[in-house]
């Protein structure tokens, strides 16, 4: 009978365990001076979190246009693939952050004039305003950027601006040139801004000019994942950036797969993000 209730015991304990699962909050705010606003964000936090007391990596998880701090917990299915990933050994577990940039001007860039500075918030606020108010750990190694569309745009930036923060960045149907993005929001980026002083803010958001003038000393500094689609309207603007690193000497992967612009494929591209930022956290 003993040996009965040990049996019942354990296995309940392990059936408890193997059912743990993470926890999605996709409606949490902070206060920014430099946007005027509360803004916000929604975030992943793995089946762990509760029970340890470690502190963990973190991947800033970038929408698409259209979409808000929702998309990738609604469309995107981020609590079950995560999960999936992290009770199979693929991902290391990790806090997943995702961002609102809808709110405003929508894009993770700063306007010309610099009355709307959503990467100077991003970099002077929110990430620090997340690395304190979870156990991240706040250490480049520890740090990656993803994104889809417009947020995969947000992950070349980000990571090309700043590559001592980040460890990883993967850019999934990246739109690669700011002026796109410009132009679907009633050119609110460049709003008074003409001639050569607009063409020097597009350089700075555009991701083959970034590449051009990035030094060699930095070649290395970041792990690149790129996918794209075979179908995608963007695929073009990817296979650029993949040439321009590859005569550039920039180690990447470069993935084309089949697929359209739509969370079928951003889904499927999920694990294999995961997966190659966990790489990166265990280096």
């Amino acid at each position: 009978m003993r040996k009965l209730l040990s049996f019942i015991f354990i296995s309940s304990i392990s059936s408890t365990l193997f059912a743990q699962t993470g926890k999605v909050s996709d409606n949490l705010s902070m206060q920014s001076k430099i946007l005027k606003m509360d803004r916000k964000y929604a975030v992943y936090l793995p089946p762990d979190y509760e029970t340890s007391q470690r502190s963990y990596p973190v991947l800033y998880l970038l929408h698409g246009y259209t979409d808000n701090q929702t998309g990738w917990v609604q469309f995107g299915e981020i609590m079950h693939i995560a999960d999936a990933a992290i009770k199979s050994g693929k991902a290391t577990a990790m806090i997943i952050v995702m961002p609102d940039a809808d709110t405003g001007i929508p894009g993770y860039v700063n306007d010309a004039k610099g009355e709307w500075r959503y990467e100077d918030f991003f970099f002077q606020e929110f990430m620090p305003y997340i690395e304190k108010t979870y156990r991240i750990r706040p250490d480049k190694h520890y740090r990656a950027v993803a994104g889809l569309s417009m947020g995969g745009g947000g992950s070349f930036y980000f990571a090309l601006h700043h590559p001592e923060l980040f460890s990883s960045a993967c850019p999934l149907s990246a739109a690669t040139d700011a002026a796109i993005l410009d132009s679907l929001t009633n050119f609110r980026y460049t709003k008074g801004i003409t001639g050569k002083a607009r063409e020097d803010y597009y350089k700075n958001y555009d991701v083959l000019s970034l590449i051009e003038t990035m030094p060699d000393d930095q070649k290395k500094a970041v792990r690149w994942y790129i996918d794209c689609g075979d179908d995608d309207f963007l695929f073009e603007g990817n296979s650029l950036v993949h040439i321009a690193m590859r005569k550039k000497e920039i180690p990447h992967e470069f993935r084309i797969r089949d697929g359209v612009h739509n969370w079928v494929y951003w889904r499927s591209a999920l694990p294999e993000v995961l997966e190659f930022v966990s790489m990166a956290f265990h280096q």
